[in-house]
């Protein structure tokens, strides 16, 4: 396929810059695949639209406040250094800007000297690998120097940094929001839960190459950035006995469905069946891809070409997505991490 397949045309005013308040009152298209009809509704109905027997998935992951701004320690250049992976206790793949201005072995001083970084490595892709000495724990001298790494088209600082969070998130380590997730409130989820809608969590840790564009003509070509996940035994086997039970299984998020799908792609049981997974995973979904697990999928609106256009567009049929992306331009949906979403069912 090729990539002009998945453009079209977005109005820039039609960018969300802030997020909506309450969370919950984002708008939400309804995609009825059987039918290939769109439906309009809010987001405070999904507990109107699922089933007391469907299984929700979250990925619980939690935002870091990534971006750090520090001086050159020979020379006071101020560096932006944004954090991508952990990959010992104080090494960290990293980008930094202007990259060129640091050389190797020379460090970075953050907060008045509460945290230092030293260049010890360039990889082949232009990261960096910065090692940090500070004193306490690195978690609580991130959270008073660092701020929340933002995409690129969002102009606005936030006012709550919490706002860039999902109400359920737990574990630290995305450079990036789950942006579908950002709708739920706990009144909703405890709405759900009241109804009998079974709750399960996963774990996948965003990277910034959720942002990075394809360059390629043909989609094939693409290069897949990796993304840590984590499919825990209970959450797996809960899954399991939802799909035996002919039970729907929704995913918050494409993130959620690069998980479950890749656990079920590397799984050590019989086809269809997940096991309990940690690693990395590049999986690429695009139209023709057949789905393992997930039979809903809740997401917001992606950009042109796109790599979650293309899942998105593999799990809905790709004329009915560019329908539904034609629709929401028209009726002046919000895109994007703090726009509105759609549901797919």
């Amino acid at each position: 396929m090729q990539l002009k397949d998945f453009d079209f045309y977005l109005p820039e005013e039609l960018i969300a810059q802030v997020p909506i308040e309450p969370r919950d009152r984002s708008r939400m298209m309804l995609i009825d695949r059987a039918k290939g009809e769109l439906f309009h509704y809010q987001f405070n109905q999904l507990d109107k639209l699922l089933k007391a027997d469907d299984v929700l998935v979250l990925n619980k992951t939690k935002v870091i406040p990534a971006r750090l701004f520090g001086n050159k320690k020979a020379t006071g250049t101020q560096i932006e250094v944004l954090l991508l992976n952990r990959l010992e206790k104080d090494l960290w793949e990293v980008i930094l800007r202007p990259g060129k201005r640091l050389k190797l072995g020379q460090k970075v001083v953050f907060g008045k000297g509460l945290l230092e970084g030293e260049l010890i490595s360039i990889k082949d892709n232009g990261n960096r690998l910065i090692k940090f000495e500070y004193e306490g724990l690195f978690e609580e001298v991130l959270d008073e120097l660092g701020k929340m790494p933002l995409p690129p088209y969002i102009h606005i600082e936030l006012e709550d940094k919490e706002r860039y969070q999902t109400v359920y998130a737990k574990e630290s380590g995305s450079a990036a929001a789950p942006t579908a997730g950002l709708h739920f409130t706990e009144d909703l989820l405890e709405k759900l839960r009241s109804k009998g809608v079974e709750i399960l969590e996963i774990t996948l840790h965003v990277g910034l190459g959720t942002f990075r564009p394809v360059k390629t003509e043909n989609i094939l070509e693409h290069e897949m950035h990796s993304e840590y996940f984590r499919l825990d035994p209970q959450t797996a086997d809960r899954i399991n006995l939802a799909k035996k039970e002919g039970r729907k299984v929704i995913a918050v998020g494409t993130t959620v469905v690069r998980t479950l799908e890749s656990a079920a792609t590397y799984s050590t049981k019989k086809e269809g069946e997940l096991s309990a997974l940690d690693g990395w995973t590049d999986i690429f979904i695009y139209p023709g891809y057949e789905f393992k697990i997930i039979d809903g999928l809740i997401t917001n609106f992606h950009f042109p070409r796109s790599t979650l256009i293309m899942l998105v567009s593999a799990f809905a049929n790709r004329e009915l997505i560019m329908k539904a992306y034609e629709t929401a331009v028209k009726e002046r949906y919000r895109f994007f991490s703090f726009g509105d979403c759609m549901l797919i069912l």
